[in-house]
């Protein structure tokens, strides 16, 4: 699949039973990768209000690399507090450094953000190693230890 701002390289991690589509894309673009993981997106939307000329739903592709600046690209990502959105760069630039401590937010009957270096173990077996992410605190994600917004559809109310 190609768009008009690069190459999209589809390749799947784990999708849900029943659904073909793949979990991760990753959208090139010529100075930076942007990685989408849609099971770990929560819908924070800091993407979509942080460069809304790169990061459009209403797009195909949603994600047009090519109508940003790779810096603010990187710096829009970095925002994700789920780590559905992880970069690369592909020319010379900044790579995303995990923060030093690591911080847990708590959000009020939501998931934990945790941001620093962390690997998680998932349900499958494997590990995934992400400098954010979004875990479950309301017990019902079917993605843990990622948070997948379950919270919301059973009205979880923390301690």
């Amino acid at each position: 699949m190609s768009g008009r701002d690069g190459d999209v390289a589809e390749r799947t991690q784990q999708p849900r039973p029943g659904d073909a589509r793949p979990a991760s894309v990753e959208y090139r673009g010529e100075a930076i990768a942007v990685t989408f993981d849609r099971l770990r997106c929560i819908h924070a939307e800091e993407c979509v209000r942080g460069l809304p000329a790169v990061f459009n739903r209403e797009q195909r592709p949603w994600i047009q690399l090519a109508r940003g600046n790779p810096d603010d690209v990187a710096e829009v990502v970095e925002r994700c507090p789920s780590g559905a959105l992880q970069y690369r760069r592909l020319t010379l630039g900044p790579e995303e450094r995990p923060e030093d401590p690591p911080r847990i937010t708590v959000v009020p009957n939501g998931p934990l953000y945790v941001r620093g270096d962390f690997e998680y173990p998932t349900a499958s077996g494997e590990s995934v190693r992400s400098p954010r992410a979004a875990l479950c605190r309301c017990g019902g994600s079917a993605n843990k230890p990622f948070c997948d917004n379950t919270h919301l559809r059973i009205g979880f109310e923390a301690p």
